[in-house]
Formats: structure tokens, sequence, C-alpha cells
């Protein structure tokens, strides 16, 4: 199977969300649900984002604590918990992959596995994210088409 970015994000997703509500393991769940699969790359970005997703959960977790104040973690969907996840990860430890790209992305996963507000939803809080973590000074993309210009006020 030749994948798309997308879909590659959306077998994260299903692991993800396989880690979170079963008792299989990682590498159960890789083999099972990345086994029509023929490209090592696609393998290793799946198993890459996923790793770095768990690694990284309960940083991702207080962040949207902090962002989404009016909604307690534990209400959040877990499946628009778990693309928000996706989402930071990759703005923060993807430094080749645009923030609007990851962000696009989870946005359009959301419409086909979510909610109908989902999209909404999730566009709000990764929007207050990303602005928190370009004041902290913590996104770091590299690249040709991924620095984002600063305007300045004299413009």
């Amino acid at each position: 199977m030749n994948s798309t970015r997308r879909q590659l994000r959306e077998k994260v997703l299903q692991i993800l969300y396989a880690y979170e509500l079963s008792n299989d393991s990682l590498d159960f769940l890789f083999g099972d649900l990345t086994k029509d699969l023929n490209s090592q790359d696609s393998i290793s970005f799946i198993k890459a984002l996923t790793l770095k997703t768990i690694e990284h959960t309960s940083e991702f977790d207080a962040l949207i604590s902090e962002t989404s104040k009016n909604w307690d973690i534990k209400r959040i969907a877990v499946i628009d918990k778990i693309l928000i996840r996706m989402a930071i990860c990759e703005m923060l430890y993807y430094p080749d992959i645009p923030t609007k790209v990851s962000i696009n992305e989870v946005i359009e996963i959301a419409k086909r596995f979510s909610t109908d507000h989902s999209d909404k939803f999730i566009n709000g809080v990764l929007d207050a994210i990303l602005k928190k973590l370009k004041i902290q000074n913590k996104i770091n993309k590299k690249g040709r088409g991924l620095i984002e210009n600063k305007v300045s006020p004299n413009n």
C-alpha cells in the first residue's frame, strides 16, 4: 500500500486509540495496523510519531489543560485529545513539517473519525496552543516555506 501522510496519521490515531483503550502491546498494534504497508519510511514515520506522542503525553495534556480552561481534559473526547496531542508533537518535534500542515491534517482526520463539532474545537485549542508555543519560542521549523515571515510593526 502506498500511503499519503494523512493515511499514516490516521494509522497513528488508530494505534494510539487502541493503546489507550486496550491492554494490547505497542508491538502488537504496530504489527497489526501496519501490515498492509510496504514502505519502511511509512512504518518508521508511524512508529516515531506514535512513540514521541506517548513519550510526551503528560506535557501535551498540561498544555491542553492550560489552553482549554473551560474544558476539563477528562471531558474531551478521546479521539480529539489524541489528535491534539499528535499535532502538538509535530509542532514541537518535527522541524520539517509546517505547523499549518499539522493542524490542518488533524482537523481533516477529526472530520472523518470524530464528532460533528470536533474540527472546530480542535482548531481552537491548537490555535491557542500554537500562539502560546510561539510566545515561548518553542517552535523551531527549518527549511524553505517552513519559517513564517515575521511582520515588523513598521509595515
